[in-house]
């Protein structure tokens, strides 16, 4: 029986994580154990690490309440099964996994149509329940347990939020995405997963745009025509690459000016997809939406069938890798510090 685990915890919202020593949780009922290799640092983990998102106009929205201090963040999370509830079956046992961290309470309406991504009451791992920057994690139900071999851990890892957001982000753009070039806005370690993932799933090559050149010049080794979107003539320079206008984009930055950037782009009967949270505020002419007939769309993380399907994917062997940097768990903070920084090219993995 294993009696403690080490954790990188927040202790108090915009302070510095510290390592704090807890008793190990034994699994009940049908719950498991995992023992973590990997996590994944993700942009949101700054949100919670703030306590708030921006909504713009000076407004913020308070993700305080309902959580414990300390409280362990990280939800990309890959590990092995060290100890399992009575009510599993024995063959989960030490068995290499990918956690799904996107979990429901299974009775709201959501959950009952497989939306546990968008639960009515969410038991979201390192969002409202101790995460994956710790030495072990606990998981309600082996149904979230998922194989990820030939995949290393750290790849595995990061298709539980950045591979999977864009992955079901690009899904909702599939059919615009046919009518011509696919627009991605934004190249963090999402944005970087989506241009790998939009190589696999449309012919014809992605447009990308950034203001970061070294993030450009990277998307251009991934085959992409790149923009700065802070370039004056950029608005331009897209509708004439898509000859009238982009009919499909992807906002991975949630800003006020990338969705405006994303609009201003979009051909008549175009849809842009948001799936960044960095906030802030947006307007648009309500006359625009049946004069250009356009659309747009929201979504959050994916559904446990589509991250079933991002891994499938990924074990073709068919995606470009993205940059992954592996540090101890011990350099969480120095991590999140980094990606505030907007220091990171593709995606951080802390090791336990």
């Amino acid at each position: 029986m294993l009696n403690s685990m080490r954790r990188q915890s927040l202790i108090g919202y915009g302070r510095p994580l510290c390592e704090t020593v807890a008793e190990c949780p034994q699994p009940q009922g049908t719950e498991v154990l995992v023992r973590v290799q990997c996590c994944g640092v993700c942009h949101s983990d700054l949100h919670m690490h703030d306590g708030y998102f921006q909504l713009g106009d000076d407004k913020r929205l308070d993700v305080t309440a309902g959580r414990s201090l300390p409280f362990t963040l990280g939800h990309e999370i890959a590990g092995r099964v060290v100890q399992i509830g009575p009510q599993v079956d024995e063959r989960e046992r030490d068995r290499p996994v990918a956690v799904y961290p996107w979990i429901g309470c299974n009775t709201c309406a959501a959950c009952k149509r497989g939306d546990e991504n968008i639960c009515a009451a969410p038991r979201h791992l390192g969002i409202t329940t101790d995460g994956g920057y710790a030495t072990h994690v606990l998981v309600p139900h082996p149904r979230y347990l998922l194989d990820y071999a030939p995949l290393s851990p750290a790849l595995a890892a990061t298709y539980m939020c950045s591979g999977l957001t864009a992955y079901a982000a690009l899904k909702r753009l599939s059919d615009h995405a046919h009518r011509g070039p696919l627009l991605l806005i934004g190249l963090g370690g999402v944005g970087m997963m989506g241009l790998s993932l939009a190589r696999a799933m449309f012919a014809r090559p992605p447009l990308a745009a950034d203001i970061d050149p070294s993030k450009r010049k990277a998307a251009e080794a991934f085959g992409a025509t790149v923009f700065d979107p802070a370039d004056p003539g950029a608005r331009k320079a897209v509708i004439t690459a898509t000859e009238g206008g982009a009919h499909a984009v992807c906002d991975f930055v949630g800003s006020g000016s990338s969705l405006t950037f994303a609009t201003g782009v979009l051909a008549k009967g175009g849809k842009v997809v948001v799936t960044g949270l960095l906030g802030g505020g947006f307007t648009i002419a309500t006359a625009m939406f049946p004069m250009k007939s356009i659309a747009i769309e929201g979504t959050l993380a994916g559904t446990l069938a589509e991250a079933r399907e991002v891994l499938s994917l990924a074990r073709t062997g068919s995606l470009p890798a993205i940059p992954i940097d592996q540090r101890p768990l011990a350099d969480a903070q120095a991590a999140l510090d980094d990606l505030r920084a907007g220091k990171v090219l593709g995606r951080i993995v802390l090791t336990a």
